[in-house]
C-alpha cells in the first residue's frame, strides 16, 4: 500500500502498471488478486489508505490547542511544504492526482474522491470556526466556504510546485489565503 501510494503521488494511476508496483515490493500477482480483484480495486484502497493517514494528520494540527486555531492552519502548511520539499517537488497529493486523472479512471473513483475533499473541508472549517470563535476571523465569514476555497487553491498550488519542482506556488497560496483571512479579521 505504502508502495502503491508513493509512485502514483509521483507518477499517477495511469502511468504505473501493477507489475511495477508489485515488482518494487516483490509481491506475486497471485498474491496481490487474493486481496484486490482488480488495479482499480487497489486504487480504491489506496485512497481510502491515503484519506485515513491525511485526516490524522489534519487533525494533529487542527485540533492542537496548543497553537492559536489560525497557527494550527499555518502549521499544517507548513508540514505539508515540508513533506513536498523532503521529495524533492516530485509527490504530490494522491486525491489531486487522481483527480487530474478522473476522466480516464473507473466512475466509483469519483464520488471517493469527492468524499474525501469534502472530509478535509469540514475539518478546515471546524478549525476555521475555532478561529471564529477566538476573534481571529470576523463573526460573519461563511467557514465552510473559506474551507472550500482553500482546498482548491491548495490543490492547486501543490500541482505546480509538483511541476516547478519549487515551494513557490505553495508560499504564494498560503500567504495569500492568510491575507484573505487576515482582511476578514474584527477590527
Amino acid at each position: 500500500m505504502r508502495t502503491g501510494v508513493a509512485m502514483l503521488t509521483e507518477r499517477g494511476f495511469g502511468a504505473v502498471g501493477l507489475d511495477e508496483i508489485l515488482g518494487t515490493v516483490g509481491v506475486p500477482k497471485g498474491s496481490f488478486y487474493h486481496y484486490f480483484g482488480s488495479k482499480a480495486d487497489f486504487g480504491l484502497a489506496l485512497i481510502d489508505s491515503y484519506a485515513a493517514y491525511f485526516a490524522r494528520k489534519l487533525d494533529r494540527w487542527f485540533l492542537d490547542e496548543r497553537l492559536a486555531p489560525l497557527d494550527r492552519l499555518r502549521a499544517f502548511v507548513a508540514d505539508a511544504r515540508a513533506g513536498m520539499e523532503r521529495f524533492d517537488f516530485a509527490r504530490g497529493c494522491l486525491v489531486g492526482n487522481l483527480g487530474q486523472e478522473i476522466g480516464a479512471l473507473p466512475e466509483p473513483f469519483r464520488a471517493r474522491l469527492s468524499a474525501v475533499f469534502e472530509d478535509w473541508e469540514i475539518r478546515t472549517a471546524r478549525c476555521l470556526e475555532a478561529a471564529k470563535a477566538a476573534g481571529e476571523i470576523a463573526p460573519d465569514v461563511d467557514c465552510r466556504h473559506l474551507a472550500q476555497v482553500f482546498w482548491i487553491g491548495w490543490e492547486g498550488a501543490v500541482l505546480r510546485a509538483k511541476l516547478e519542482r519549487s515551494a513557490a506556488a505553495l508560499d504564494l497560496y498560503a500567504e495569500t489565503f492568510f491575507v484573505l483571512l487576515s482582511r476578514r479579521t474584527t477590527r
